[in-house]
């Protein structure tokens, strides 16, 4: 095979290998998710990747960019058209409109899936990451939006992150729309002035004007005043110790479906200052399977600007050990030992509820250690002959002698 016919080692672009270390951030971020979800009575639950094509072009999931340019969809060999999902809210809420008889409403639901969008890959933005999805189901109390931000608020600082790291913006879209309808000229769409505003960050504030003048008889921004609903939620939030929540009246959230409560986290570091997690009240979306709308609030947080935000604020040193790469023990054998014994001894070890690998090769004992090391083993556990054993800790080399059952203590 001539190097050109060779196949790349690089992946699908937009997606990305999980080597070892990476994998340990990984799993650092979901079980750091599950934990605190559950700490709020979250149960978890999860769906195929695969969705039928039409729940996306539904009115009530309405996006255009995301239906038309980002999905990933084919036909498949029953000739019906599936899509890759590429969010999670339509799938849970078919879910729940699916057994809303049955459920014990309200739900507390969370989910780690993973989504594909065929977007241009840059940072923060991929083509395949994963998510963590949260939702209340069953009420339209508007304690549960604020629950729903609370949990959102305390995933940062399950992290490390203090309430200066991010901040809160929130804003209703009913109060949105009732503030913008007023303004709109003869012939002007409110989903054209919403989509407007949703884009406002990314444009020239000239142009900005330029566009919303087309649209508004006057500039939105004189409308701003805090809109009950919000102040409300505000109010609550910092009731609960929440106090970096502000009103923001240009957050909209891109899809169509909100109908109340909407809310961001952004990073408040100058390097990554961008939008974190998004969410909101949607009490419509079952309604598209048919029978009564089961409400619901929720939110939706990628690991990609997760890990990003963890980097910017060096918060990836407190990975707890277990979820290191590597084992925490490395059985090595002298020249008095044999391979068979590193496994048996191994053996032992692992039994006792210890991560541990063993020699496999007749490498001189040097040889050994300096693959524990590069394993990213914590401890070395040098075997010979008789009973004796010494357990080295490769990070700064020290030594501990003694029989088995007395070093693995020292392991743990």
């Amino acid at each position: 095979m001539t190097d050109e016919n060779r196949p790349s080692t690089d992946p699908y672009k937009g997606v990305r290998d999980f080597y070892p270390e990476d994998m340990a951030i990984q799993r650092y971020l979901f079980d750091t998710w599950a934990v605190t979800a559950e700490s709020f009575g979250f149960e978890r639950y999860d769906a195929s990747v695969l969705e039928p094509a039409e729940l996306y072009r539904s009115k009530a999931a309405e996006n255009e960019e995301i239906v038309n340019e980002q999905t990933y969809t084919f036909i498949d060999k029953g000739d019906r058209e599936v899509t890759l999902r590429p969010e999670m809210t339509p799938t849970v809420a078919r879910m729940v409109a699916g057994r809303r008889r049955e459920l014990p409403l309200p739900l507390r639901w969370y989910s780690i899936p993973n989504l594909f969008r065929y977007e241009r890959a840059q940072r923060g933005r991929l083509r395949e990451h994963w998510q963590l999805n949260a939702d209340i189901f069953g009420t339209t109390d508007q304690n549960a939006d604020v629950e729903i931000i609370h949990l959102a608020a305390s995933i940062f600082t399950a992290f490390g992150a203090t309430a200066a790291d991010f901040e809160i913006k929130i804003n209703n879209r009913a109060a949105l729309t009732r503030s913008i309808e007023p303004l709109l000229r003869p012939g002007a769409r409110l989903n054209d002035m919403l989509k407007l505003l949703d884009m406002k960050p990314k444009m020239e504030l000239e142009r900005y004007r330029e566009e919303e003048m087309k649209l508004l008889t006057e500039p939105f921004e004189t409308h701003s005043e805090v809109p009950s609903e919000v102040a409300s939620v505000l109010a609550a939030l910092a009731a609960l110790g929440v106090h970096n929540a502000v009103y923001e009246p240009t957050i909209v959230r891109g899809f169509n479906y909100y109908t109340g409560t909407i809310f961001e986290i952004f990073d408040t570091n100058p390097e990554n200052r961008r939008s974190l997690l998004g969410g909101g009240r949607y009490d419509n979306l079952t309604a598209l399977f048919g029978g009564e709308p089961v409400p619901a609030v929720g939110f939706g947080m990628g690991d990609v600007t997760m890990r990003d935000f963890l980097e910017t604020h060096d918060l990836l040193k407190s990975i707890p050990e277990k979820l290191k790469p590597g084992p925490r023990v490395t059985v090595v054998n002298d020249g008095a030992a044999t391979v068979e014994d590193a496994a048996r001894v191994a053996a032992l070890v692992r039994d006792r509820g210890v991560n541990v690998s063993s020699n496999l090769s007749d490498k001189k004992l040097g040889d050994q250690l300096k693959l524990a090391e590069r394993s990213g083993a914590t401890f070395a556990l040098i075997i010979a002959g008789d009973t004796k054993m010494e357990l080295k800790r490769l990070s700064d080399r020290s030594i501990t002698r003694g029989e088995l059952a007395e070093l693995i203590p020292h392991m743990q």
